[in-house]
């Protein structure tokens, strides 16, 4: 479809690649991916729900230093009808989404005694509803094109055994584990699912608050002696995404430099 998006490049040269939605892609792990794809020579459709500047800043990043098309788009994902309306206008303004990556995550640590249903509920919400909105919502078109990548951003924390007072936050990954495994076969034979499990990645939310004790008992958790970089979880979208990974599906891959201790 022709994009509306002013400033575009009509010229004949330009990248015919895939278009991507990336969940959560304003900041951190999913703006690492973002950039990433776009590297690729995908068109990217930015989703945020309140870090406005920083998507706008990050579309005309990508706008300014990739031959691709970019879209900066507010939608709260565990809103169905938002939803709904978020991917109608990519597909009016760029295409049918052909990759999916469900990377927006909420978490609200707190003392298992203070913590409560509803934000229990909203956690679930944002972090596995949301998921599975955007998923519904473009499955049929990958299945019709008999094409599609999705790629469910669980974590670590969805494996191992955590501290209660990250419980929601841990129901919410082991959630995306197991809904993966369910698109997989919803989706099959022509799409892709997979999930991505990172450990301690260091994003802006992950190391800021902590002290420097906290930070060196996690890093002596890790067998390579270093949290990873969101970079890093985008190398790895970039891959599960691409021909070279066609026959990897229904996977639970872990990111997390041979971690072997809870949080």
């Amino acid at each position: 479809m022709e994009s509306t998006q002013e400033g575009l490049d009509p010229s004949p040269f330009f990248i015919m690649g895939k278009v991507a939605l990336v969940t959560g892609a304003a900041k951190g792990i999913g703006k690492a991916i973002a950039l990433k794809l776009a590297e690729k020579g995908h068109d990217i459709a930015i989703n945020y729900f309140s870090s406005e500047t920083d998507a706008l800043y990050l579309q005309e990043t990508i706008a300014s230093a990739y031959n691709v098309h970019c879209l900066a788009l507010q939608a709260d994902v565990s809103r169905e009808e938002e939803v709904d309306a978020m991917i109608s206008q990519i597909e009016s303004q760029l295409s049918y989404v052909d990759i999916l990556v469900n990377n927006a995550g909420i978490d609200m640590p707190n003392l298992f005694q203070f913590k409560t249903a509803k934000d229990f509920r909203r956690i679930l919400d944002v972090n596995v509803v949301g998921a599975f909105n955007c998923a519904k919502r473009v499955y049929r078109h990958m299945i019709d094109n008999k094409y599609g990548k999705i790629i469910n951003i669980s974590s670590t924390n969805g494996i191992n055994t955590y501290y209660p007072m990250c419980c929601d936050y841990d129901a919410s990954k082991a959630a995306m584990i197991s809904l993966t495994h369910n698109l997989a076969i919803q989706c099959s034979p022509f799409v892709n699912v997979n999930a991505i499990a990172p450990g301690f990645i260091g994003t802006e939310n992950e190391l800021d608050g902590y002290d420097e004790e906290f930070l060196r008992q996690e890093t002596d958790k890790i067998l390579l002696k270093r949290y990873g970089k969101p970079e890093e979880v985008a190398n790895l979208v970039a891959f599960l995404v691409s021909d070279e990974a066609s026959f990897i599906n229904n996977a639970i891959i872990r990111i997390d430099g041979g971690q072997y201790g809870s949080c």
